[in-house]
């Protein structure tokens, strides 16, 4: 099954996941492109996103396989039709075969952004740098059963940069776990939240940078 690689930025991160998926599909119609469908009484476009994205989230790492219906195109002929007929701010940036298997996924990349309106607290680096290297840090997390159950992060966190790039902002660069298990990386926030709540700051945003495997390289 063939796989594609696409940006989600600018206004576009207020599409939920479920609206990207209808996107494409309506993008592949128009672009000519046939998608095979599934067996039985309500059969779907066979599309699946990898790693489902939060609304208000950046990337340039989002994974999404597909199936044609038995129609033969050159990989770079279905990228240039797929972004004439996709919105602003969602860009394929590649198409090919022979893609690894999801189960492989390990590790994302993420930028997590940390705004202060009056200027970043002066022990702040320092402090959450100590933070995020405790032995054990505890957040709440839904369960599938609508609870709610304490998640320790620091094991999903497998390493982490704090940079401060300017008098209002810090960012936290991070390379965290994304499949069993799984770390929202807007759960850093809600750690500051929870335990440096003088640190929290006035606006959050999260970007996706890259995706890796078991062993750290690009998965694709």
């Amino acid at each position: 099954m063939p796989r594609l690689l696409f940006e989600k930025t600018g206004n576009a991160i207020w599409i939920s996941h479920l609206d990207t998926m209808r996107l494409f599909q309506r993008a592949f119609k128009r672009a000519g492109l046939p998608l095979t469908h599934s067996k039985g009484f309500n059969p779907r476009p066979s599309v699946s996103i990898a790693l489902p994205l939060s609304v208000g989230v950046e990337s340039s790492c989002e994974l999404l396989d597909f199936d044609l219906d038995g129609y033969e195109v050159s990989c770079e002929e279905m990228k240039v039709r797929l972004n004439a007929a996709l919105v602003a701010g969602v860009k394929v940036l590649e198409v090919y075969e022979d893609a690894k298997k999801i189960k492989h996924l390990a590790y994302l990349d993420c930028v997590v952004t940390l705004e202060y309106d009056k200027g970043v607290p002066w022990i702040g680096p320092a402090a959450l740098d100590a933070l995020f290297h405790q032995e054990s840090l505890f957040v709440e997390k839904k369960t599938k059963n609508n609870g709610i159950q304490d998640q320790d992060i620091i094991p999903m966190i497998r390493r982490m940069e704090i940079v401060q790039t300017d008098n209002n902002t810090i960012e936290l660069r991070a390379l965290v776990c994304c499949q069993n298990p799984t770390l929202n990386p807007m759960q850093l926030v809600a750690a500051i939240e929870r335990h440096a709540p003088a640190l929290m700051p006035d606006f959050a945003k999260c970007r996706r940078v890259e995706i890796y495997d078991t062993e750290e390289n690009i998965f694709r």
